[in-house]
Order: C-alpha cells, then sequence, then structure tokens
C-alpha cells in the first residue's frame, strides 16, 4: 500500500517510490511514503484561497459544532483505528490515549468554544479602556483569525492525537491546517484523515495531508501562517530557524522532548502510599507507549535514604510487565515504533552510561509473548541510578526516548528543586508528598523551569489523570529544552491562531463593530418594553430607563427578615460610628432585586427565565428615602442550540445600571436571561 496525501482537493499518490513503512510487532511491511510531485505553495494557497475564507465566516459556535460533529463521526469510526493502531507497537490502552484520547480533544473544544467564546466570528479580549477624561475616546483589544494556514509538524509517538490536539484550537479559531505527520507512523494519520474527509463535516480546503517529506513548504509559508512542531529540539531549531520563518516573522510554536522528572518528597516513608503511589507512576512512564513520550519520566529524584528501596520497589513491579504482542492477552508493553528507535535508544543508554549503571532491566535476555524478538521493534525496560547527579551532565542533557528513566538521590529540597531545574526547561514534572508544605516549596522552586507541575498525595491520586497525560484544559508545553511553546490550554490554544489587535474610537464606533454595547456608547429607546421583544428583535444598544423607586425603611426591615442578613450596617445604627456608612444602609442585593422589580414587564412573555448574573457591583451605598431607577441596555445576544422539547431561544446579556436621585451609578451587573425566538 502506498500512503496518499490530501491536496488541494484530491488524494495524491507519489510520484516516485518512497520510503517503506514496517509493522512494529512483526516486521512486515505496512506501506510506503512518499511526497515526492506535490505543489507545497499550491497547497498553501488553496487553504488561503478555499477553506481560510469559508472558516473565517463562521462563528465559534458555529466551528465547535463542526468540531463536534467531527468527534461524533471519529467515535463512530474508531474500530478502524484500532485495528491499524497495534502495527505501531501499541497496546490497547496505548491507543486509548491516541485514538479516544484525541477524539476527546475535539469533543472539548467543542464544548469550550460553545461556552467560553462569544457567538461571533471574532473575540473581544479583556476590558474596555478609557482613554480619555469624558469616555468619549476608548480603547479594546480585538481577536480575529489570520489570514493564512496553520501547519502542524507531528511526531510519530502520537499519530491521532498529535494531529487533533494541534487541529482542534486552530480550526475553532478558524484558521485551515495542513497536517505533516512523522513518516514512521502516517498509515493511522492517514486512516483517520481519509474518515475525516470522507464526512464532509469541514469545509473544503480546511484540512490537507502531507505523507512524506515537507519538501520546500516552509519556504512558501508567511506572516499570516502559524507552524505548530513537535518532535527534537535539534529537528525544531533547525525550522525555526530558517531563512523564510525569519524574514516574514512567522509563528512558530515548538514543542521538543524533555528530561522530565518526578520527585518524591521527604517527607515520605516506605509505608505510606505516596511511596507506592510514586512507584506505580515510574513504571508506568517507562511502560506506556513504550516509554515513547514527550512527557515520560526521565529523572526520577529521590531521598538518597530511600533510593536503594525505591529501584527495587520499581524493579519488582518491571518484573511483572509482560512484552510481546500487543494483540496478545496480558501484554502490557509493545515494541517501539521501529528499528531505527531500537539503535538510537540503545545508543542513549550507553551515553548515560558514562553517568550511572544499570540497576533494572534484561536487554539480553528480554522474553516477548506472542511475538519474534528478532523481527519486531523489542527495548526492555531500563532503570539506571546515577549516585553522582550534580557532577555527571548527561542525566541531565541525554535523553533515551523509549522505557528508560534514571533514578538521582538527593539529601534536601533544595538540592531536588537544584536537580530538577537541571533539566534545563522541561514539559511536565511531578511531586509525591503528603507535605503540604513540601509541595508548596518544591513547586516554587521548580515552577520557573517547567510547563507543568502534577502534585499528587493519597487524597486526589485516584482521579488524577498522571504525570504524562496533557489535557485540553491546560497548557502544554514548557521552557527552554521543551521548546518554549505552549500548546492547548483551553481558550488560550485558540489566541495563538488570531491576531490580537488594539482598536481605538467612540464607544458607539467600538460597540457597533464588535457588537457589544460599551459604556459610554450611544443608547436608543423604544416604545415597546425590551421583554416584549423576541430575541431577532432586540437591538445591541436598545435601552429601558425605569421609573423611580424611593428606598424605606420598611424596605430594610422586610428584607432583613426575609433573607436573614442582620449585617450590623442594615441593623443597628448605634455600631455606624467610624464605620463606612453614614446611616442606615440597604442590602445590596435587595437594591439589585428592587432594580429587577423596576425593570421587569410581569407579563408572560418571550422571557423565558433568568439566566445569571455577571459583574456584580455595588459601587455606592443606598440610604433611607434615596430614589433609585435603572437603565437596562441590550449588550450582547447569544443563540443557544436547538433543543428537544424546548423553544429555540438565546441568550441575552443585559447591562443593568443602577442611579440614585443623583444619577450617580451605585451598582452595576450583567444580568443574563433567555429569550425565545419567533416561531418558525
Amino acid at each position: 500500500m502506498k500512503l496518499k496525501s490530501y491536496a488541494e482537493g484530491h488524494w495524491v499518490e507519489g510520484t516516485e517510490a518512497g520510503q517503506n513503512l514496517y509493522n512494529a510487532v512483526t516486521g512486515e511491511k505496512v506501506a510506503e511514503i512518499s511526497s515526492k510531485g506535490l505543489d507545497f505553495g499550491g497547497m498553501l494557497e488553496y487553504a488561503r484561497k478555499q477553506g481560510n475564507p469559508a472558516l473565517r465566516k463562521m462563528t465559534f459556535h458555529e466551528r465547535a459544532r463542526l468540531l463536534k460533529a467531527l468527534a461524533n463521526h471519529l467515535m463512530s469510526k474508531k474500530e478502524i483505528f484500532y485495528d491499524l493502531s497495534w502495527a505501531t507497537g501499541a497496546t490497547k490502552t496505548d491507543s486509548w490515549i491516541d485514538i479516544e484520547g484525541g477524539i476527546g480533544t475535539l469533543f472539548t473544544y467543542a464544548s469550550k468554544g460553545r461556552r467560553e467564546l462569544p457567538d461571533t466570528p471574532f473575540y473581544l479580549d479583556g476590558n474596555l479602556e478609557p482613554l480619555s477624561k469624558n469616555g468619549t475616546f476608548v480603547g479594546h483589544h480585538i481577536c480575529v483569525p489570520l489570514e493564512g494556514v496553520a501547519i502542524h509538524i507531528n511526531a510519530f509517538n502520537f499519530p491521532c492525537w498529535g494531529m487533533l490536539e494541534k487541529m482542534a484550537p486552530s480550526i475553532l479559531a478558524g484558521l485551515p491546517t495542513i497536517i505533516k505527520p512523522a513518516s514512521l507512523t502516517a498509515y493511522l494519520t492517514e486512516a483517520m484523515v481519509r474518515e475525516i474527509i470522507d464526512s464532509k463535516i469541514l469545509p473544503e480546503g480546511a484540512l490537507q495531508l502531507i505523507c512524506g517529506s515537507a519538501g520546500d513548504l516552509l519556504e512558501h509559508v508567511n506572516y499570516q501562517d502559524v507552524i505548530t512542531f513537535t518532535g527534537s529540539a535539534t529537528t525544531g531549531m533547525k525550522l525555526k530557524s530558517s531563512k523564510n520563518i525569519l524574514q516574514n516573522s512567522v509563528r512558530f510554536n515548538m514543542e521538543a522532548d524533555s528530561l522530565n522528572c518526578s520527585i518524591l518528597g521527604p517527607d515520605v516513608t516506605p509505608d505510606m502510599e505516596e511511596f507506592d503511589l510514586y512507584v506505580k507512576e515510574i513504571v508506568r512512564e517507562m511502560t506506556v507507549k513504550a516509554g515513547q513520550k514527550c512527557t515520560s519520566i526521565r529523572r526520577a529524584i529521590v531521598p538518597e535514604n530511600l533510593i536503594e528501596e525505591v529501584g527495587k520497589a520499581i524493579n519488582n513491579r518491571l518484573k511483572k510487565n509482560i512484552i510481546g504482542n500487543p494483540q496478545t492477552e496480558g501484554v502490557r508493553m509493545g515494541p517501539l515504533a521501529g528499528f531505527d528507535q531500537v539503535v538510537e535508544v540503545g545508543e542513549r543508554v550507553a551515553d548515560l552510561l558514562r553517568s550511572g549503571k544499570i540497576i533494572s532491566s534484561s536487554l539480553e535476555e528480554l522474553e516477548v509473548v506472542g511475538a519474534d524478538r528478532s523481527k519486531g521493534a523489542f527495548f526492555a525496560p531500563t532503570l539506571l541510578q546515577c549516585d553522582n547527579p550534580f557532577d555527571c551532565t548527561e542525566i541531565h542533557d541525554i535523553e533515551a526516548f523509549g522505557p528508560v528513566s534514571t533514578l538521582i538521590p538527593y539529601k534536601n529540597i533544595d538540592e531536588a528543586v537544584q536537580l530538577a531545574n537541571m533539566g534545563k526547561g522541561s514539559l511536565v514534572g511531578s511531586i509525591f508528598t503528603s507535605d503540604d508544605e513540601v509541595a508548596r516549596e518544591l513547586f516554587f522552586g521548580t515552577a520557573t523551569n517547567h510547563g507543568r507541575i502534577m502534585i499528587i498525595n493519597k487524597d486526589c491520586a485516584k482521579e488524577s489523570t498522571g504525570h504524562g497525560s496533557p489535557m485540553p484544559h491546560l497548557v502544554h508545553g514548557g521552557p527552554g529544552r521543551a521548546g518554549g511553546g505552549e500548546e492547548l490550554g483551553g481558550i488560550r490554544a485558540v489566541m495563538h491562531y488570531m491576531q490580537r489587535t488594539a482598536i481605538q474610537g467612540s464607544p458607539t464606533t467600538i460597540s457597533h463593530i464588535s457588537q457589544q454595547w460599551m459604556k459610554g456608547a450611544k443608547r436608543h429607546e423604544d416604545l415597546i418594553h425590551p421583554f416584549r421583544k423576541h430575541f431577532e428583535d432586540l437591538q445591541i444598544g436598545e435601552s429601558y430607563e425605569t421609573r423611580g423607586r424611593t428606598i424605606t425603611e420598611t424596605d430594610i426591615v422586610n428584607f432583613t427578615n426575609v433573607s436573614w442578613d442582620t449585617f450590623y450596617a442594615h441593623t443597628d445604627i448605634t455600631a455606624l460610628n467610624g464605620s463606612l456608612f453614614e446611616g442606615r444602609v440597604a442590602h445590596g442585593y435587595f437594591v439589585l432585586a428592587a432594580a429587577a422589580g423596576l425593570f421587569v414587564d410581569g407579563r408572560r412573555g418571550p422571557v423565558m427565565a433568568n439566566y445569571g448574573i455577571d459583574e456584580l457591583r455595588f459601587i455606592k451605598p443606598v440610604y433611607v428615602n434615596d430614589t433609585i431607577h435603572v437603565f437596562l441596555t441590550v449588550k450582547e445576544k447569544t443563540i443557544k442550540e436547538p433543543k428537544e422539547g424546548i423553544a429555540d431561544h438565546g441568550v441575552v446579556k443585559w447591562d443593568v445600571e443602577v442611579l440614585n436621585q443623583h444619577d450617580e451609578v451605585v451598582a452595576n451587573a450583567t444580568i443574563l436571561t433567555l429569550v425565545a425566538q419567533k416561531a418558525k
């Protein structure tokens, strides 16, 4: 089978014989891969002219619905991917992380896009910035989709997850993608892309695939494009420093393999749960994906008085680890992804032995279940120990990208911090301790050198996602050796694919451009009460000014009795001397309730329900005999997804400004209501 690329709307086979790809378990040829003949410049132009306009005109919510539909489709086809995944050396657990973990990332971004982003093609970042004395000149930041392409260059270890975790935020941001998987496991990526293309869920031009070399692709990128890279730091730096990328200031996000560490706290003893949890985590990170993860634990930093016991405990668990054909029952670790990796990992272990010794391995006597060791890319889990970690630099500089980890002793917390940071920047570190003060010291000592830090004790271990599992909600990346980039992190990742532009002008103009009413912008009133209008008929900036209501002492007493809020400022005028208040003050929540009583139209109508309150502030006290009135203004509108049995509706955000008889603002809030759409 010869893998094909998907370019400019067509599946294209390389014009020349390419690299052979082999089954990691059996050594049999799986496919041939070549990108010879592809027009890489044409692929970029196609994405810019076809995919980019189609995505940019969509709102975040529309793009999020694409991701959800795509996730559901891929989940329905997951067995296709599982059937191919074992050839990469992945066990069922490994495949689950790669396949369903990747699809889960699509679901996460689909959900966060609908919940946390507006139903517009752009995003308002931060708050309005007043720039003049009278408020007629203001500023804001607006993020808009770039007019280019997101190029995702991925590593071999996660052919599905690596693609989907980058594709999800870039599509949500409105940027089409070109996927360049590592050749070694590209047959699995190609199978998933085929299902995506066949589903016709994404607009044409939103996704293209390069199977084989990227050729001169990067010579055609421009300042509107974004490149993301996962792999070795050496390759990443070579790409990042290419002339065209530097000249055009092309955004380049790098996530490189790093020498991640896990620290066992000095408070932990062998009889504690945290000790067993630590040992299990080290073994898990050595054996899941055969240690071929950019987040795997390469350095296990342990109190020197426990290093022998930790080593024995890890060795005992490794002896129970069954290695072999992932399709054979009971096998817990498969081979490396290919023979080149076997050679490379072996060479790196030899380098590491200059700093220490092997204390657990069976490289020569490796037993393989359900497969021929000589034909598969098998490598035994190898635990080393370095007794002079401050003098031996190899353990802090060299990574064996496989089932290899090194035990490192420390005397005190300061030494543990120093050793952790000698990795010169890591994707992730973990701390196992039952002492929160130890956790605090270790965290703040190491945080500057790590992109993520997981802290485990017996209370959270059961639900922990694990040291080596990046989550779409949190950033994945790290400083220094780890590449200095950042992926995932929820909505943060979406912003990497957008241009943040400062906009200045009058509040009315900026409100019109942003489709969100802002303080100081013109309001417009209608004879019809806004609560009598359907969702479609409400206009941004539409306002309603209420009549006044005078607050009495009886109001305050009655609210005290109903709410049981007996705070002294409402109930004890003898305690007010020296306080913030000049007299008996109305409850803030009564002021808000009274405001609602002023602006609500009580008759049944398009307003279905109160949905919540945001940004509530009590700015000035309201005293007995003060008279309040309210400005109610349509601030923002968002359509909700239709649900069976419920009338179509949207969320309307109202700016609620409560003023006293002196026209001073005493309270401000954003109130959300569900408002029905017109019957179709």
